[in-house]
């Protein structure tokens, strides 16, 4: 089945009922839709088709508004070149900081073995993360791109 947005949305109206909440979402739908025009993954979907499957893994724990929009725009400031700025004026603080947290933690190195090189990997994403939504967005980004590591090579599926 083909997520649309029109079905995320229905999945989130049977929790969400407020109509500034659901206009935020759109809007950052529409943004984000705007940003990623045009890019493919290597799935051969729209790119966008990314943060919608993100965004409906986080209906599952019913996610409020705030976290659904970051889940909509979490690669807008890493692939588009979006500021913070701009962020801030478009969705204001709160949302910014949890697409900032994502950001941050997609620009760790996680490779090697080494056991205190990921303890203080932990330790960090632990620092960078004051809102445990963050932590969410990102597994939820981790879960979609897993689900879809069968059209990358072996060497990049051992790698992700």
């Amino acid at each position: 089945m083909i997520l649309t947005f029109d079905k995320l949305l229905d999945t989130i109206k049977e929790y969400l009922t407020d109509e500034e909440d659901l206009n935020l979402i759109t809007k950052a739908y529409r943004f984000a839709y705007e940003k990623h025009f045009g890019v493919k993954r290597l799935t051969g979907e729209d790119y966008i088709d990314h943060p919608l499957n993100v965004a409906n893994i986080l209906t599952t724990i019913k996610a409020d508004a705030a976290t659904i929009c970051a889940a909509l725009l979490h690669d807008v400031m890493e692939d588009c070149d979006v500021t913070k700025e701009e962020m801030i004026e478009h969705f204001g603080k709160e949302i910014t900081y949890l697409v900032d947290g994502v950001t941050k933690i997609n620009k760790l190195n996680f490779s090697g073995d080494n056991e205190a090189m990921l303890a203080n990997h932990r330790k960090i994403i632990v620092g960078l993360t004051e809102d445990v939504r963050v932590i969410f967005l990102k597994l939820a980004d981790r879960l979609h791109n897993m689900r879809t590591l069968g059209f990358k090579s072996e060497f990049k599926q051992k790698e992700n």
